[in-house]
């Protein structure tokens, strides 16, 4: 269990609300669902990570982590709800009023899809799309998968691929449609290249704020 006991943080805190919620932020009032709370930290996850805010309104009033059950359901959601389970890092600051705010932060999963485990047995992956966490879209889960993998199928780059990875080096790189009708390639063949440049670690699916396109892979 972890202490709250909290460091002096009024205005950093105060400063982290300003920005409201994000694509690496999101409030917490209060905790209770623990596989609700597991879909944030996936979400986080399998992006580029982020922070959830405890004991902070919607509307960004600070409301004061109530006890320490809180800190025991994101543990609980973190280790028992996400697969493989992940290792969020807690610290509780003093705000104004006294009142504390856990900021707990989720780095970015070194192996992803992490999934969450819902009810029935149902296994999904979610994604951070501004301040909303969505159910993954298969593709690029599967994608993440490919990456993942220690075994890779020996892909020889073909023309449609070298024209894939030109597309998705020009800015906001380009979604597996534009890539088909401009390859002219059936969906399925568009979408076998696309897995295999993921699985070679030379593209990536990211969302552009409107779309998830397929996006050149820094060095």
């Amino acid at each position: 269990m972890k202490d709250l006991r909290g460091i002096k943080g009024k205005y950093y805190i105060a400063s982290l609300i300003e920005q409201g919620e994000h694509v690496h932020q999101d409030f917490k009032f209060a905790v209770s669902d623990a596989r609700k709370i597991a879909r944030s930290i996936s979400a986080f996850a399998n992006n580029d990570g982020g922070r959830l805010l405890i004991g902070v309104k919607d509307n960004g009033v600070i409301a004061g982590v109530r006890n320490e059950e809180d800190i025991y359901v994101v543990e609980q959601a973190a280790e028992m709800y996400c697969v493989p389970s992940q290792s969020p890092v807690f610290t509780a600051f003093k705000t104004e009023g006294g009142l504390t705010v856990i900021r707990v932060e989720i780095a970015r999963a070194v192996r992803r899809p992490v999934h969450v485990k819902e009810t029935g047995g149902l296994m999904r992956a979610y994604y951070r799309v501004a301040d909303e966490n969505i159910v993954a879209p298969e593709l690029m889960v599967e994608s993440w998968r490919r990456a993942a993998s220690e075994t890779h199928v020996a892909y020889t780059i073909t023309p449609h691929g070298s024209r894939l990875l030109e597309l998705a080096s020009r800015r906001g790189g380009v979604t597996v449609e534009d890539f088909m009708i401009d390859a002219h390639l059936s969906r399925a063949m568009a979408e076998e290249i696309a897995l295999s440049l993921c699985g070679m670690g030379l593209v990536e699916f990211t969302y552009d704020g409107s779309r998830f396109t397929l996006t050149e892979l820094s060095e």
